[in-house]
């Protein structure tokens, strides 16, 4: 699951450290792809003060959503069913469609919680900015992760962009989709290929709408 996506489970937390440790995982990765934590594996480091283990719990979190999220019935059909339709448009890509299937439909459940008015990514922004970035800074060494301010830099940056709330126009998944696309492929997508995933992924979203909160629902139901 995306950013959003996930903050939806701990939405009414007043805890800061709680939301950043969920959303951490995916922060990390966006910040540098050569980084690999896994402080779930060192739990005992963190047990110093109540901001690490708010970070901790925060980062158990995300693994959980992740998990039961990948292995509902819920993401394989809609994956399926994404994928079917934009394998002929990438019929002369490099680009995976099980990939773009994938990351597509995470980008789309951010958009809808946006367009449905579930969610206000403001209160996301917020609550990671309060953060404690001293805890944040020692968890980070803590999982041999030196350069820390390169972290700091890129955090900064997520959340001075507020690029989440971009999610609301349908064509702007396109651009974030591509983006996250050329990590692995330098140039993922023709124009026309781009037009045609819009097209496509415009209208699969529409649909979605529908249907959208019931993975919500069960994964709530899984963790509470």
């Amino acid at each position: 699951m995306n950013f959003l996506s996930h903050y939806y489970f701990d939405r009414f937390t007043t805890d800061p450290d709680r939301v950043i440790g969920m959303v951490l995982p995916d922060l990390v990765k966006n910040a540098s792809k050569d980084w690999c934590l896994r402080p779930e594996k060192q739990e005992e480091k963190f047990k110093e003060n109540d901001h690490l283990r708010s970070l901790l719990i925060g980062w158990k979190r995300h693994l959980e959503v992740d998990k039961i999220f990948h292995s509902s019935d819920f993401f394989c059909r809609h994956t399926e069913n994404i994928k079917l339709q934009i394998v002929p448009v990438l019929s002369n890509s490099l680009v995976r469609p099980s990939f773009v299937a994938h990351i597509a439909l995470e980008l789309m459940l951010d958009a809808l919680l946006l367009t449905e008015s579930v969610l206000e990514a403001e209160s996301f922004y917020e609550q990671i900015a309060a953060a404690d970035q001293l805890a944040l800074n020692q968890f980070l060494k803590i999982n041999q992760v030196e350069q820390t301010d390169r972290f700091f830099r890129f955090l900064d940056e997520f959340i001075e962009a507020s690029y989440l709330n971009s999610y609301r126009e349908a064509n702007n998944i396109m651009y974030a989709l591509t983006r996250i696309c050329m990590r692995l492929w330098s140039d993922p997508f023709s124009e026309t290929q781009k037009l045609q995933l819009t097209s496509v992924l415009i209208d699969y979203q529409r649909r979605l709408k529908d249907e959208f909160m019931e993975i919500f629902n069960e994964i709530d139901r899984r963790i509470n």
